[in-house]
C-alpha cells in the first residue's frame, strides 16, 4: 500500500445537454462519508426542482468507503458511471453530485450512462488532480545529551519537526510519510534515553 493518494484540486462544475435534457455537475472536496452525504443534501435542496440529483462519493486513502446513488433513474444508469469517473482517475476524498432537468425525450438507458458519465467527467476536469502523501504523527522525549543524535536523525529522513521544547529533557513531535514511519521509528528507538510516547 502506498503512501500517495490523489483528491481533486479545487470544487468543480461542468454542465451538458442531451437531447433537451440539462445535467448540472458538481465536484467536492469532502473528508467523510457524512460530509460528502451533506454536501450533496445541499445539493438536492438548493436544485429541488429538478427531476434527479444522482451522485457518488469516494473516501479514505485506501479508498475502501464509497456510495453510488441513481435518485430514481434506472439502476445502474446515474451513480455507478459518476462513480466510474472517480475511479478512473483514481481518486479520494470526492463528492460528484449530478443534476437533472428532464427535457422531454427520454434518453434510454445507454443514453443517461453515457450522460452522467460525461457530466460527472466535466465536473472533474475542472477540479484537477492533487496529490497528497499520507503522514503520520508521533511525539517523543529524549535528554538533551541527545540532541545531536536525534536531529542528524530527523534530518535525514526528511521528517518535518511538527513541535519542539529544549530543556534538560526534550520533547519533540513529527511528520513523517507514511512509507518511512516504521524506518524512523527504528532509528530513534536506537538513540540512548529517547522515549517514544
Amino acid at each position: 500500500m502506498s503512501d500517495i493518494f490523489y483528491t481533486i484540486d479545487k470544487e468543480g462544475t461542468g454542465k451538458f445537454v442531451e437531447k433537451k435534457s440539462r445535467f448540472l455537475s458538481f465536484a467536492f472536496h469532502v473528508e467523510s462519508a457524512d460530509e460528502a452525504k451533506a454536501r450533496i443534501k445541499a445539493l438536492q435542496n438548493e436544485y429541488h426542482d429538478a427531476r434527479h440529483v444522482c451522485w457518488a462519493y469516494v473516501v479514505g486513502p485506501d479508498r475502501l468507503e464509497w456510495m453510488a446513488n441513481d435518485n430514481g433513474e434506472p439502476s445502474g444508469t446515474a451513480g455507478k458511471p459518476i462513480l466510474g469517473q472517480i475511479n478512473s482517475l483514481g481518486l479520494t476524498d470526492v463528492a460528484v453530485g449530478v443534476v437533472r432537468y428532464f427535457g422531454g425525450i427520454k434518453l434510454g438507458t445507454p443514453g443517461l450512462t453515457a450522460a452522467y458519465k460525461e457530466a460527472a467527467a466535466l465536473a472533474l476536469g475542472d477540479s484537477g488532480v492533487r496529490q497528497c502523501v499520507r503522514r503520520e504523527v508521533f511525539t517523543f522525549s529524549f535528554p538533551y545529551l541527545a540532541m545531536n543524535d536525534v536531529m542528524k536523525t530527523v534530518k535525514s529522513s526528511g521528517a518535518e519537526i511538527q513541535e519542539q521544547q529544549f530543556d534538560n529533557s526534550c520533547l519533540m513531535s513529527l511528520s513523517v510519510r507514511l512509507d518511512d514511519a516504521d524506518m524512523l521509528r527504528r532509528r530513534l528507538s536506537d538513540i540512548p534515553g529517547l522515549c517514544l510516547l
